[in-house]
């Protein structure tokens, strides 16, 4: 067992020699459950020994107590005084041996002659072993190699009645049959010493598992490293560090806390609240606790900047840690770094934040927006009243409108918005104007010029608490276009560092205010040239009920146009067209094209032969433009009807553009079919012309793609919210229901152009036309003479009697001289009287001027000096020469 205590060792010292590297806690751990591990062994080892010395003391003792118990036996003494003592003592001394437990029980005479033994050959023979001491009375025990082999034996002496020894008795055990005894304990004990091992290790395992979470697993070097390391860097920091536990007692200070907060030597232990020399609030935060982000405190003259945290985090010990920085200088450079930082994002807001639309009054109210409160407490910006027009501002400043009043009140006695002021040269604003450069006022009260402009308004602005003002000129490209004035009340007051910034901040704001006039400027000539060039009233005429809209987009003026155009017959033509694009290019390509359709009209043209010509102007048009600055006219559409009153027929063509929308007199709203041709230019597309018979009241409603379209709805979207907008409305007049679609429709900024036309049909009454067919002869002239002035007579028109039936001479008697059948003449009485004469024939007349000597050719001219007008329009059947006179008294055909 020593030896291997002794390897055991060896093992233990190379282990503990060749794991030096391991971590605190693990060599804490091995050299804990080595040391359980010995002392189990030992444990087990002495327990071993024990238990040898025990049992060998036990066999001792038994041997000795059945000894002498047999050697005091009853009977004994008779059986060794007999003939055969061997006889009677060997059964019974096998008998004790068994029920004794021990190996033998040896009676011997007193030369040591066996009477007995296990072994029966032994009887007679010599016992082995001292029998001396026996003799002598004495108990004797001994080891001898017997018989049986390694024995262990007591003998004790046999005496009788008067103590004289007659006889010896020895009896034993076998050495093996101890050492088995002790070998049957033997697990008992390893189990014992191998439970105590387990229970040890655990132990000595849960507090390795403890210690290497404090020690965080590290080796005595590295621990040794980092407390070097810590020590260093805690008291070489130029930052404080306090440690405070949980009962808000300072733990540590480190020497930069301690200079901070001139701290004595003894301070580790006291409470934070017996620290003295602190301003009262650093004590309330260090005993409070709580968590601090560079929180400002006085210390011993100094500024300190304070963090504190909790140290629990982490299942750390409860406590706070807090870190001091002297900020006394930097809080003053921190400071200007404040304004300057601030004053730097006040001019990038002011550059992203101003000039976002291109209006006027918008820009200018953008730059107020930036500057409270950020700047000044009430800002206002005066404009010089032509720059709202768009136009060159006047040299002084007497005509200026206040555009802008904005301030952190509504309450404040400065001059309204909308104001026109007139500024005394003595005022800042007038001189800040007139010089072109800006105007510091630190002290209102005390500018006298500022006074004179009005007294009264000026004291309750100084009661207000107003009392600072710069005054800086509006100035891009040279000219001054206003004054934008700031003024303070609840801050300091400005300094000439505060004046630079003004003059930035209004710098960068007069070229936005700039574009946004010249936008303007240029607006209004666009606007006012599309005006020019669209229709300033409807012509009068009896055959519709007109109402009509046009709205220019916010971005700019359009190619959207309109066009209502009188027609011979009774007839009226309804034109709705569309240039895309914006600017004067496209409305002055809007006017040529209105042009062009009045001049085809006068052709009376149907509207597919119309449209025709148009798109052949429109080729040409993109052809003869070679100014590189120009553009062609990509994607021109129109829309051309005509209506005829007294057949209630409705003849339309388009060429790209929208289908119109036509409202029954029951109030349904539909979408004919009308066929669809390509945009105007394009070439090599015929164009189809659709006849409709239109109720008398139904509605014709056209209009051009501004009106429906738009990016957050479909087409189909924007067609049917139309269609709902003129439905279930039979009565509304066309003015009405311009109105009504434009309040559904659209939104309260369109981005295009919208033109909407609603024509709402008449029809003429059948007792105002007259018709006859005229035979091919020149004797019928004479009856449609009469036949005609009797129908003037019925009219009351029988003073045009004599012109009418020149006229109608001449019309008929060329017809059936030059024309062919049929022959028809109408006589139409609406707003002026119409006579209408249709033939055959495609010729077309010409008026001429006859010589002297000429007999005829004088009939047209004729013609024309005693009507109003006259002119040709051709037909499928042929072609028609009509006349009109005016009348004398015009009747009311509205009341029909």
């Amino acid at each position: 067992m020593s030896r291997q205590a002794e390897r055991f060792g060896r093992s233990y010292k190379r282990l503990i020699v060749s794991k030096s590297s391991r971590s605190v806690a693990g060599q804490a751990v091995l050299l804990q459950a080595v040391l359980v591990i010995l002392l189990v062994v030992g444990a087990v080892i002495a327990l071993v020994l024990q238990s040898e010395r025990d049992m060998a003391a036990e066999a001792k003792h038994r041997s000795v107590a059945v000894a002498q118990t047999f050697a005091h036996s009853p009977g004994i003494q008779q059986a060794l005084a007999g003939p055969d003592p061997s006889k009677v003592l060997q059964p019974l001394t096998e008998a004790g041996r068994k029920t004794a437990g021990v190996d033998f029980i040896v009676v011997m005479d007193k030369r040591g002659v066996r009477y007995t033994h296990p072994i029966p050959s032994r009887i007679g023979k010599q016992f082995v072993g001292r029998i001396g001491p026996s003799l002598a009375g004495r108990v004797y025990t001994e080891s001898v190699y017997g018989p049986l082999g390694h024995e262990m034996q007591a003998t004790v002496p046999v005496r009788d009645h008067v103590g004289k020894v007659i006889a010896l008795v020895s009896a034993g055990l076998k050495v093996k049959s101890v050492t088995g005894e002790v070998n049957r304990q033997l697990p008992i004990i390893l189990g014992a010493g191998a439970g105590a091992l387990l229970m040890s290790t655990g132990g000595t395992a849960l507090m390795g598992r403890r210690l290497r979470r404090q020690t965080h697993s590290l080796a005595p070097d590295e621990m040794r490293r980092m407390y070097e390391h810590h020590d260093a860097v805690l008291h070489s920091v130029r930052e404080g560090v306090i440690i405070i536990d949980d009962d808000r007692r300072l733990l540590l200070a480190n020497d930069e806390a301690r200079r901070l907060l001139d701290l004595p030597s003894d301070v580790e232990g006291r409470n934070v609240s017996e620290l003295t020399g602190l301003d009262p609030a650093m004590v309330e935060l260090l005993a409070s606790g709580c968590d601090a982000d560079d929180e400002l405190h006085f210390a011993g003259g100094r500024l300190l900047a304070v963090n504190q945290r909790p140290t629990d985090r982490g299942e750390g010990p409860k406590g706070t840690v807090a870190t001091l920085r002297d900020s006394t200088e930097l809080q003053m450079v921190s400071g200007r770094a404040t304004v300057a930082r601030e004053r730097l994002e006040l001019l990038y807001d002011a550059g992203i934040g101003i000039g976002t639309s291109l209006d006027v009054a918008r820009t200018a109210d953008e730059l107020a927006e930036v500057a409270v409160p950020r700047f000044a407490d009430f800002v206002t910006v005066d404009l010089s009243d032509a720059v709202l027009q768009g136009e060159e501002p006047t040299p002084t400043a007497t005509d200026m409108r206040r555009v802008v009043v904005r301030g952190i009140r509504d309450d404040h006695p400065l001059y309204e918005q909308g104001r026109l002021i007139d500024f005394l040269p003595s005022t800042p604003q007038a001189r800040g104007y007139g010089a072109g450069r800006s105007e510091l006022v630190r002290d209102l009260s005390a500018a006298r010029g500022w006074h004179a402009q009005d007294p009264h308004r000026t004291r309750q602005i100084l009661d207000y608490g107003i009392h600072s003002l710069i005054a800086a000129p509006i100035k891009a490209r040279g000219v001054i276009l206003g004054m934008a004035n700031f003024y303070r009340s609840k801050q300091g007051p400005f300094d000439e560092e505060e004046l630079s910034l003004a003059e930035e901040l209004v710098a960068r704001s007069a070229v936005s205010i700039d574009n946004a006039r010249r936008y303007t400027r240029e607006h209004a000539l666009a606007v006012t040239l599309q005006r020019s060039l669209l229709p300033r009233a409807l012509p009068e005429q009896n055959a519709l009920d007109v109402g009509y809209r046009y709205l220019p987009a916010q971005s700019g003026v359009s190619g959207d146009w309109f066009d209502v155009i009188p027609l011979p017959g009774s007839r009226v033509a309804l034109a709705v067209g569309d240039v895309v694009g914006h600017g004067l290019h496209a409305a002055a390509t809007m006017g040529r094209l209105r042009t062009a359709v009045h001049n085809f009209s006068t052709l009376d043209l149907p509207p597919d032969e119309l449209l025709s010509h148009l798109d052949d102007l429109v080729g040409r048009i993109d052809q003869n433009e070679t100014c590189p600055e120009s553009a062609e006219i990509v994607g021109a559409t129109c829309l051309y009807a005509i209506y005829d009153s007294v057949t209630r027929r409705c003849a339309m063509a388009r060429a790209g553009h929208l289908a119109p929308a036509l409202v029954h007199p029951d109030g349904s709203a539909v979408f004919p079919e009308v066929p669809a041709g390509p945009p105007l230019g394009l070439g090599g597309m015929p164009f189809q012309t659709a006849e409709l018979e239109l109720p008398e009241g139904s509605q014709l409603v056209l209009y051009t793609d501004g009106l429906i379209e738009d990016r957050t709805r479909d087409l189909d979207v924007g067609l049917e919210l139309l269609r709902r907008s003129l439905s279930g409305h039979p009565g509304r007049l066309p003015e009405e229901s311009c109105q009504a679609v434009l309040d559904e429709l659209l939104p309260e900024r369109p981005k295009d152009d919208v033109a909407l036309l609603i024509a709402r049909t008449r029809a003429l009454p059948p007792e105002n036309i007259a018709d006859w067919d005229v035979p091919q002869d020149p004797a019928a002239v004479s009856g449609m003479r009469l036949a005609v002035s009797g129908k003037l007579d019925e009219w009351g028109l029988a003073e045009l009697g004599f012109g009418m039936e020149l006229v109608l001479s001449e019309l008929i008697t060329n017809a059936v001289r030059y024309g062919s059948d049929p022959i028809h003449v109408r006589l139409i009485r609406d707003r002026v009287l119409i006579c209408e004469v249709a033939d055959g024939s495609s010729t077309s007349p010409h008026l001429r001027y006859a010589a002297t000597t000429d007999e005829g050719g004088r009939g047209l001219f004729l013609v024309s000096q005693v009507t109003e007008r006259w002119g040709t329009r051709y037909t499928p059947q042929g072609k028609v020469i009509w006349a009109e006179m005016t009348l004398p008294d015009l009747p009311a055909l509205g009341e029909h």
